[in-house]
């Protein structure tokens, strides 16, 4: 639980979530600089709601993983991949430029995982 975890553990997870859920709600409200970049990118509009879904799932798991620590282990390493899928999904684009976002979003992921083992 918390008292098991570093302070700084716990500020990242806390960031790393806040993040996540951003993420998803700029998804699922339609933000433009978030859903014109998708759609350049070629990701189906079907999808959009699932890939939300994805992060704020991501982002709660890690919360919980303050209480249920394998949850949120295994949160961190979902929203690793999911971004992982993301940097890829922008590379084969072609938007080189772009690839910097999505690593913003999986550092702090990256950083609560290796925080917390």
């Amino acid at each position: 639980m918390f008292a098991e975890m570093s302070t700084t553990a716990i500020v990242v997870t806390a960031v790393a979530a806040f993040m996540a859920g951003f993420s998803g709600a700029s998804i699922f409200f339609r933000a433009k600089f978030v859903v014109e970049p998708l759609a350049q990118y070629g990701v189906p509009q079907a999808w959009w709601n699932w890939l939300g879904a994805a992060k704020a799932a991501g982002g709660a798991g890690l919360i919980v993983g303050f209480y249920v620590p394998v949850i949120g282990t295994l949160a961190a390493i979902g929203l690793i991949l999911y971004f992982t899928g993301a940097v890829i999904t922008v590379l084969r684009a072609r938007a080189y430029g772009h690839a910097p976002f999505p690593l913003v979003y999986m550092a702090p992921a990256v950083a609560a995982l290796v925080l917390t083992w």
